[in-house]
């Protein structure tokens, strides 16, 4: 006999708005896993450190508010139950780094990105659009974002006060996780993008690191 719950799309549509305001809003559900600066102590940093620190967590943490977008709105509109799932775990895992991000952007006195819901919804309906192309561009697109990240999360980790190693003990870690999405994506079946499409993304992602560095 089949036990397994099967979900109306109006249960779809109610978790998706879910997620969206809790990812905006509220607390999102995390994993098991805990923050990665939990054992480490608080450093003595200059003013300016502190604001060049808090500025960077608050691009790390929407680049975060922005992956939950778009994995909200691939999953939305994947064709495969598998892909689907795989979307949803990555997201649950992206809920570690926006929580930890938030956290230590508070820490420093700081606070996140007012920009926050163009960010999501404006990755949401692009999300929505790589599912519907099909899921193997859908995890290329996934993949490509994750390369991008990373090159963020590189040029971030070189910028960070030396002296503040719980924000680079967070980042560090989310650095590991793109990787690891990002490979998923790929032996999944993700296609490699055209370069225009890559380009593009770059663009994008510029925009948004950049204004919100400052808002």
């Amino acid at each position: 006999m089949d036990t397994a719950r099967h979900y109306s799309p109006a249960d779809h549509l109610i978790r998706h708005i879910d997620v969206g305001l809790r990812t905006l809003f509220g607390a999102p559900r995390v994993t098991e896993r805990p923050n990665p600066a939990h054992d480490i102590p608080e450093a003595e940093l200059s003013e300016a450190e502190r604001r060049l620190s808090g500025a960077l967590m608050r691009v790390d943490h929407a680049g975060e508010v922005a992956a939950q977008g778009l994995y909200e709105g691939q999953a939305l509109t994947a064709r495969l139950p598998e892909v689907r799932e795989k979307m949803q775990r990555a997201a649950q895992e992206e809920n570690d780094h926006l929580a930890w991000c938030e956290e230590r952007a508070h820490e420093l006195g700081s606070h996140v990105s007012y920009l926050n819901p163009l960010w999501y919804f404006g990755s949401l309906g692009i999300g929505a659009a790589a599912g519907l192309a099909g899921d193997r561009w859908s995890l290329g697109f996934v993949a490509e974002t994750e390369r991008q990240v990373i090159r963020h999360l590189d040029e971030h980790l070189t910028r960070l006060p030396a002296a503040d190693a719980r924000s680079r003990a967070i980042l560090e870690q989310m650095r590991e996780d793109e990787a690891h999405h990002a490979t998923l994506a790929l032996e999944a079946g993700g296609a490699e993008l055209p370069g225009p499409v890559k380009k593009l993304m770059g663009f994008a992602s510029k925009v948004m690191t950049r204004t919100t560095y400052w808002i």
